[in-house]
């Protein structure tokens, strides 16, 4: 009888889940376009012990496979953390391992939100000197 109890409520959850999971779907929210030269930065190393460059390549690629996120520095100092508009684990920064430390040309959507600036990454490629 208890099999058939929690079968019951378990059927009845996923019949209510459909619906509330449709009504999550969000709308992303307005961004201003930009094109911005930028390095590709290690967060954690970059933020904690101000660690840069060519020379701290191999240690944001380790990083990021452990799951340290990477960001983008602008020239004018301004870190952006990359955004995805997909839900779930999809990491935003996943394109930027192979640019670690390196200079690129990004396009896509600027949005500030409690002080954390983001930016939506439409193309990325490296920069021409």
């Amino acid at each position: 009888m208890k099999k058939f109890v929690l079968s019951g409520a378990a059927i009845a959850m996923l019949a209510f889940a459909a619906p509330a999971s449709a009504q999550m779907t969000p709308t992303p929210q307005e961004g201003e376009q930009v094109t911005m030269t930028a390095t590709v930065v290690d967060m954690s190393c970059k933020v904690v012990y101000n660690l840069e460059g060519e020379g701290h390549r191999t240690c944001s690629e380790m990083c990021f496979d452990q799951g340290i996120p990477l960001g983008l520095m602008a020239e004018d100092g301004t870190i952006y953390l990359p955004v995805t508009m997909q839900m779930g684990a999809t990491r935003g920064d996943k394109d930027l391992r192979a640019h670690a430390e390196h200079t690129v040309r990004v396009t896509g959507k600027v949005m500030d939100r409690g002080g954390v600036n983001a930016i939506l990454i439409e193309s990325i490629t490296m920069a021409q000197d």
